[in-house]
């Protein structure tokens, strides 16, 4: 057998309207992408416009690529740094005091690599409270960082993490517990 991408079909996905979906194209390619633009309160004004969930003081950084606000919620004391992709195909939970470093990506879809149609696969993503995702790093679908967990830099996170741990590499793996002093 071998992949045949023009039997590809994804008409099953519908996020949202091709209104919202339109509407919001141009919203983050000017506001949210655009490097002119450091002012978080007007993204935060804008992606609760669109159904995000964004708690108190959370702090986005230019050049911020968000695909769908509607499946996107944000706790309270969050920072998220530059070039960060938020590629949320499915829902994205930011709980309290979390920190996504520059160039980091949480990827909420992927392909069936088995099947010929190369057929999308979605999974939800959760950031628990106090957990860091280092520069560059990948959070994969269906994965979540437990509380205070670490993704260091560079690290793909391809399955769940344990509290209060430090992962790394390709796929991460835990290297040390994370002690707070």
């Amino acid at each position: 057998m071998k992949t045949k991408l023009n039997t590809f079909n994804n008409l099953h996905y519908k996020p949202s309207s091709t209104f919202n979906i339109l509407c919001w194209y141009f919203v983050n390619a000017c506001f949210f992408v655009n490097p002119f633009n450091p002012f978080s309160n007007i993204k935060i004004f804008l992606l609760r416009l669109f159904g995000a969930k964004i708690g108190e003081r959370v702090l986005i950084k230019p050049r911020v690529n968000i695909k769908y606000p509607w499946f996107l919620e944000i706790g309270n004391d969050v920072w998220i740094g530059e070039n960060v992709w938020i590629d949320n195909l499915a829902k994205v939970i930011i709980e309290d005091n979390v920190c996504i470093s520059q160039g980091a990506m949480l990827l909420c879809g992927n392909h069936n690599y088995k099947s010929t149609s190369f057929d999308l696969i979605l999974g939800e993503i959760i950031l628990e409270e106090g957990s860091w995702v280092g520069a560059h790093a990948v959070v994969c679908p269906g994965v979540t960082l437990a509380s205070h967990s670490i993704l260091s830099v560079n690290s793909v996170a391809n399955r769940d993490t344990e509290p209060y741990a430090i992962y790394q590499g390709n796929p991460a793996v835990k290297i040390r517990k994370r002690i707070i002093e």
